[in-house]
């Protein structure tokens, strides 16, 4: 077939789905909560010893994503809008475009 896709099991539920309908969202977080990161480097020996991340790419069908509010539906005209949306990078403003004196 020339237009198959691999399947990917959904991680919500167990389903598959073809993998580039799939919803995908990457997460990286740390292994211990913030909370309990300043306990640990108390009690370490090691001070310069920085615990590791936590590596999880999530696979969602269109009904999961919805349900679990990864996604929003959108108007019928807004559907054919296929650019994804501008995100912002947490933590930094936006640089705000110079604007040009007037002479």
């Amino acid at each position: 077939k020339q237009w198959y896709q691999r399947r990917v099991a959904i991680t919500a539920g167990g389903r598959c789905c073809p993998k580039d309908k799939s919803i995908k969202k990457f997460i990286i977080r740390n292994i211990v909560e913030a909370a309990a990161l300043r306990d640990i480097g108390d009690q370490s020996v090691y001070k310069s010893y920085i615990l590791p991340k936590l590596y999880v790419k999530l696979h969602y069908c269109v009904s999961c994503a919805i349900h679990s509010k990864v996604v929003r539906n959108r108007s019928r005209e807004d559907r054919r809008i296929r650019t994804p949306p501008v995100r912002g990078i947490p933590g930094r403003q936006r640089q705000q475009p110079a604007q040009k004196a007037n002479k």
